[in-house]
């Protein structure tokens, strides 16, 4: 499967949603056609490199497929899109079109089956319930309703101010439950390290 990629100093996650501005050429081809085509993009976090220009030198290997869920011209002049994220991938191997989009043959992750919430989940769920009233998380109108075990991961990591190495090490977690034991075992070195 072929998929544009849009690298940005962000990790996007499945049923998590991000606001770009689009005012480069390539991107605005990009995004004009998948709305055309109805189809995604993906999404990968820049580690070298950046955002605007040339292509980045170094990107990460695993990502997640972005959808437009909505689109405006802001008041600036610019393309303002909202994208949700929908499937993790990997990148088999990439190259620069003329115009510096990279296109990648990439490789979809499958996540396993979502498992109800446990009750040792509650704390973790009444984090997210806490981020959800920051004005910027609000902003963002991302589902209230947590149904299972991936979709509290998903915007845990998504939300929680982690660098983007632990971000992408989440990523590439398959299993909600593992991902939610990893997210803790982050919360719980970052909270050693404020009482340090």
């Amino acid at each position: 499967m072929t998929l544009p990629l849009f690298p940005l100093n962000t990790v996007l996650f499945p049923g998590c949603f991000l606001d770009l501005q689009i005012f480069e050429a390539r991107y605005l081809d990009m995004i004009g056609r998948c709305m055309k085509q109805g189809g995604g993009f993906g999404v990968v976090c820049i580690l070298e490199g950046e955002q605007v220009g040339k292509a980045p030198e170094g990107y990460a290997s695993i990502g997640c497929e972005a959808v437009i869920r909505d689109f405006q011209q802001q008041d600036n002049g610019l393309l303002g899109i909202r994208v949700e994220g929908t499937r993790r991938f990997r990148v088999k191997q990439a190259h620069v079109q003329k115009d510096q989009l990279l296109l990648a043959e990439v490789q979809w992750l499958h996540d396993l089956p979502d498992t109800p919430l446990r009750d040792q989940d509650d704390d973790l769920l009444a984090l997210l319930k806490a981020l959800g009233e920051h004005p910027m998380v609000a902003a963002l109108d991302m589902p209230a309703q947590v149904l299972g075990q991936h979709s509290l991961a998903n915007q845990l990591a998504y939300l929680l101010p982690f660098v983007e190495e632990d971000k992408l090490d989440l990523l590439a977690i398959d299993a909600p439950q593992q991902r939610l034991d990893a997210i803790q075992a982050l919360l719980d070195r970052l909270q050693g390290e404020l009482f340090a």
